[in-house]
């Protein structure tokens, strides 16, 4: 039986993990004042992390280890519909020019599964791996609108509507109100809500028991998605791929 030392021991390896990508790498006096914790302890969990590589020491300095790509990528792949929307994402960056992603949801957060670069794209934060709030992203509210109410109930509880930007919907009502017309239209906007200037387009996924898979979406400056180009050019661009892996999904 697991008692409450080994699940403190345990919160405590993972904040040491999180603090090392977030520091991108650290000493074990930076990591103990850093967590509020004894230095010995910071010592012997990185010892541990390090006998099983998955972390490296480079002159005194600690950093996340590669070994963790294998379960990363273990993670992103033991789906077969994951493995397909990774053609999907860079069919739309070929044939817009603009960033493309494919987010899954975990735990009430979004997860980017793929992002890929278009030639005229702009660099943001939305890489592999990382998490984002779903009601401020195109992406995260197509796949609200796609989940039961209750669900969406859930998360906002969870992790209440946190202000990104200016333009981020706070009020549960309002959002409520927009998942109803994203669900009838089958797309999401997002008009500078995660980034300022930045817009997006988000077409959720659905697998044939009409569980979410997760949503594809395409990002660009505000001044270069907008009009037509916004409201129908790549929405309709969307809707087709996202239609194509649903059927690949559910003849595969």
């Amino acid at each position: 039986m697991t008692g409450d030392g080994d699940v403190k021991a345990t919160d405590t390896l993972f904040r040491i993990l999180d603090r090392l990508r977030e520091a991108d790498g650290a000493g074990v006096t930076a990591l103990a004042d850093d967590l509020g914790l004894a230095k010995s302890t910071v010592h012997s969990h990185l010892s541990t992390l390090k006998a099983h590589r998955y972390v490296v020491q480079e002159d005194g300095v600690y950093y996340v280890g590669n070994r963790f790509l294998e379960l990363s990528e273990y993670a992103r792949t033991r789906r077969k519909e994951y493995q397909l929307a990774a053609e999907q994402v860079s069919q739309l960056c070929a044939e817009t020019g603009e960033r493309a992603q494919f987010i899954t949801e975990e735990h009430g957060k979004g997860i980017y599964l793929y992002c890929e670069g278009g030639e005229r794209a702009v660099h943001t934060e939305s890489g592999v791996g990382r998490e984002v709030f779903l009601h401020s992203t195109a992406a995260g509210k197509a796949i609200l609108a796609a989940l039961p109410e209750a669900r969406v109930d859930e998360i906002i509880d969870r992790w209440g509507l946190p202000a990104r930007t200016d333009e981020t919907v706070g009020d549960a009502d309002a959002l409520r109100a927009e998942l109803d017309e994203i669900a009838e239209r089958g797309y999401a906007f997002n008009r500078g809500e995660n980034i300022q200037s930045l817009n997006a387009v988000g077409v959720a996924i659905t697998r044939p028991d009409g569980s979410v898979s997760g949503s594809f979406s395409v990002s660009a400056p505000a001044h270069r998605l907008d009009g037509d180009r916004l409201e129908s050019e790549v929405p309709k661009l969307l809707l087709g791929i996202a239609n194509e892996l649903e059927l690949k999904i559910a003849y595969s």
